[in-house]
């Protein structure tokens, strides 16, 4: 009887404890300065273990970062210069040798499939998951190790569990509740509220750092929000400064009752794996929902998959042929930190949010940018183009042509064909590159 009643007071306590230093203030949208303290605690710890590792490691082994020197060095001249001093006129045998060169530079380190593992550190963050080796430089370092990992299972993972499990059935009760009262301003208001305040909630329970910039230039009613994809918590990091239509697939399980409690209170545009594929009543609905100037913007990541947070790849056309103003948002992660890039070829849900559960921090920078309209004798395409650009740019991202769809399906044959016109027109003289 003692152990149960000792029990309770320390989960009345821990509960008390969450909900008046933690839950209340993000709620309200303010901050008593505790992660504050604590981010800055955690960057002279980071600083010091960077300091232990130069002195442990040789000099001639020193850090390096593989994402910007890359394994192999590129010849990026084109077709007709490559083959230049390999062949004459006509064809030879020898330019087999420049197509062989290629495609084991390919085979080596292509530009794709790197954007889907997380990106390199220049140097380790004291998670288990970014290097293993740097655990023997020294005991002292080890010892600070041993440390995190205690308070970052022991303290941070029941704490932001807590926060999650709170900020996730308070939003499906909100919004079931505010989905039962008649459409006006009040449930609009209402339906508002709920969003902003329970994504601020599951932010805190991410120990989330979020530095909004240009915020003159956030989305309006009426528009349409494009940004690049990185991860499924983007939603959040965006959501907890404004509220949005969001786009997307129905699911089942915990999803699926999320998505059912959202629409309720407010007009998100869900669809049917089968409605999915039919283009024409996708652009129906949300040509539908901007028309309305009353409603949210619609949110939408054209990329159509995550990507590790170093890229920019190709947007899909679909958004831009909708019409109206699209607001481009730039969203780049410090991954010192923590990754936050979603392999979903690798890790499940589950196992993603555990191991963002179980990060020091998620810092990021979202870098809200001027509308653009599409120009007089601009096609979606270009539109679409124009727009990634000035995102890549912004976030100081790498502007990359590829499709992400890649991650899982093979290269089109239209890529193949457009190399061998290209090689065809050498040999026939028919024109030149």
């Amino acid at each position: 009887m003692e152990g149960a009643e000792l029990a309770g007071k320390v989960l009345s306590t821990w509960l008390a404890l969450v909900l008046g230093l933690i839950l209340l203030p993000s709620a309200f949208g303010v901050s008593l300065g505790i992660s504050e303290i604590y981010m800055r605690i955690l960057v002279k710890t980071l600083e010091w273990a960077t300091i232990r590792i130069e002195k442990g490691v040789p000099k001639e082994s020193g850090l390096k970062n593989s994402a910007s020197v890359g394994i192999i060095q590129r010849d990026e001249s084109p077709m007709e210069k490559g083959l230049s001093g390999l062949r004459g006129r006509d064809f030879e045998l020898s330019d087999v040798f420049y197509f062989s060169k290629k495609g084991l530079e390919a085979i080596v380190e292509d530009e794709v499939t790197q954007r889907f593992s997380s990106e390199e550190l220049v140097s380790w963050n004291l998670l288990t998951r970014t290097n293993i080796n740097f655990h023997y430089i020294s005991l002292r370092l080890t010892m600070v190790w041993v440390l995190g990992v205690l308070v970052r299972y022991c303290v941070l993972l029941p704490l932001r569990f807590t926060l999650a499990f709170i900020g996730i059935s308070l939003l499906v009760i909100g919004t079931t509740l505010v989905g039962q009262l008649p459409d006006s301003s009040l449930k609009n208001w209402l339906s508002e509220l709920v969003h902003l305040t329970c994504c601020r909630i599951c932010v805190r329970a991410l120990s989330g750092t979020i530095h909004y910039h240009n915020k003159q230039y956030r989305p309006q009613k009426g528009g349409i929000c494009v940004a690049n994809h990185t991860s499924p918590i983007d939603v959040l990091i965006l959501t907890t400064d404004g509220c949005y239509a969001m786009v997307g697939q129905v699911h089942g399980g915990l999803m699926g009752i999320i998505q059912r409690a959202m629409v309720k209170a407010c007009p998100h545009v869900w669809f049917e794996r089968s409605e999915m594929k039919d283009r024409h009543l996708v652009t129906k609905r949300l040509k539908e929902h901007i028309a309305d100037k009353k409603k949210l913007p619609i949110l939408i990541f054209p990329e159509g998959t995550c990507i590790n947070n170093t890229s920019v790849m190709m947007f899909k056309k679909g958004s831009f042929e909708i019409g109206g103003t699209i607001h481009p948002v730039a969203i780049k992660y410090n991954p010192q930190f923590g990754d936050a890039f979603w392999n979903s070829s690798k890790y499940n849900m589950v196992s993603y949010l555990l191991r963002m559960m179980t990060s020091w921090a998620i810092v990021c920078d979202v870098w809200y940018m001027p509308p653009m309209t599409r120009e007089e004798g601009e096609d979606a395409v270009q539109f679409a183009n124009r727009v990634k650009s000035a995102i890549a740019v912004q976030g100081g991202l790498t502007e990359l042509p590829w499709d992400g769809g890649l991650k899982r399906a093979k290269v089109k044959d239209t890529f193949k064909e457009e190399q061998q016109k290209n090689y065809s027109k050498m040999i026939v003289g028919n024109g030149s590159l």
